[in-house]
């Protein structure tokens, strides 16, 4: 498993990051024991770059990484977590989560200020259980972004300058919005969710080139836009970024399908493999729920993928021409 460094951080990432969304209960509720079993299978893989949120879960997601990652030696791992979204408790009052299937014991308060990123950081530690993170990054800013640049920014490269964490950025999906975080402050790397996949990359047109300039890293996540890239060949009601996804986007998943299998590649494999072609992009970061589900993205990660796929996809029609090309990366 290779690592790269993230902008001029001397933070290491592996190219193949656990992303933690699923162990908060996204889209179906997770046993525990499950969840574990997904951590140590990532590790026994060679991952060690592990991400996760107060917002997954309220918090369950970052209680169960801590509980895996802190037996573990601190040194053999990165770990990343994001601010932005308080968590004040409340009775649930039986109610579950509207956005992940977890009883609802807590509420979120949006809050980019200095002091609400510290208390954020500090009420992560806890939950994990570990004595440091090593990447922090705004989270989901898109409604909130002056207040992310002019309040949240500051706080992240305060606790960078005094060694807190490693590295800072921020975890969203608007490419325009993280371009003019990328041109107008000093962050290391940017987690773009996504929008940097094999079935849409405007990234391409704006936040790419600004990172390969200004030096800082890309994180591509949600490469399968929420599953629809994730099997072979795309059931209908999979989702796309996070909705069920159209007919016009099933035929197209397939029609892609089609041309990976005439090169002998599987679409996820593809999807996996597309994003670490450009040089700005230092890994993927791939939300997992079960060990069997790990297993499968290692062997996908693995696969060594044609060149003449991706001239083909572009001749076709489904990506992009410039994506169709040698971007020069790993």
């Amino acid at each position: 498993m290779r690592t790269k460094r993230l902008g001029r951080s001397a933070v290491e990432v592996t190219e193949l990051g656990f992303g933690g969304g699923p162990l908060g209960g996204l889209f179906a509720p997770l046993p525990d024991e499950e969840a574990a079993e997904a951590l140590a299978a990532a590790w026994e893989g060679g991952v060690r770059y592990f991400d996760t949120s107060p917002h997954y879960g309220i918090g369950h997601s970052e209680r169960l990484m801590g509980e895996f990652l802190r037996r573990l030696p601190r040194t053999e791992y990165v770990l990343s977590t994001k601010v932005g979204r308080l968590l004040v408790p409340q009775d649930p009052a039986g109610r579950m989560d509207e956005a992940f299937h977890v009883p609802a014991t807590h509420r979120r308060v949006w809050d980019f200020s200095r002091d609400g990123v510290r208390r954020s950081v500090e009420d992560s530690l806890t939950r994990m259980g570990v004595d440091r993170v090593d990447l922090l990054l705004l989270h989901d800013a898109e409604k909130h972004f002056e207040a992310a640049l002019r309040e949240g920014y500051p706080a992240l490269a305060e606790l960078r300058a005094e060694g807190v964490v490693g590295a800072i950025g921020a975890g969203m999906w608007d490419t325009g919005l993280l371009t003019r975080l990328v041109r107008e402050s000093d962050v290391d790397v940017v987690m773009l969710s996504g929008h940097f996949t094999l079935l849409q990359h405007p990234a391409l047109d704006d936040l790419l080139p600004a990172c390969a300039e200004r030096g800082v890293s890309v994180l591509a996540a949600s490469i399968f836009n929420s599953g629809l890239l994730a099997t072979p060949r795309p059931r209908p009601g999979a989702h796309f970024d996070y909705l069920p996804a159209s007919d016009e986007l099933l035929r197209r998943a397939h029609r892609v399908a089609d041309v990976c299998e005439a090169h002998g590649v599987t679409l996820p494999e593809a999807a996996m493999a597309f994003p670490l072609r450009h040089p700005a992009v230092a890994g993927i970061v791939v939300g997992t729920r079960s060990a069997d589900e790990v297993r499968r993205n290692l062997t996908a990660f693995a696969r060594q993928v044609p060149d003449g796929l991706w001239a083909d996809l572009a001749a076709a029609g489904l990506i992009d021409p410039r994506a169709g090309r040698d971007l020069g990366g790993a």
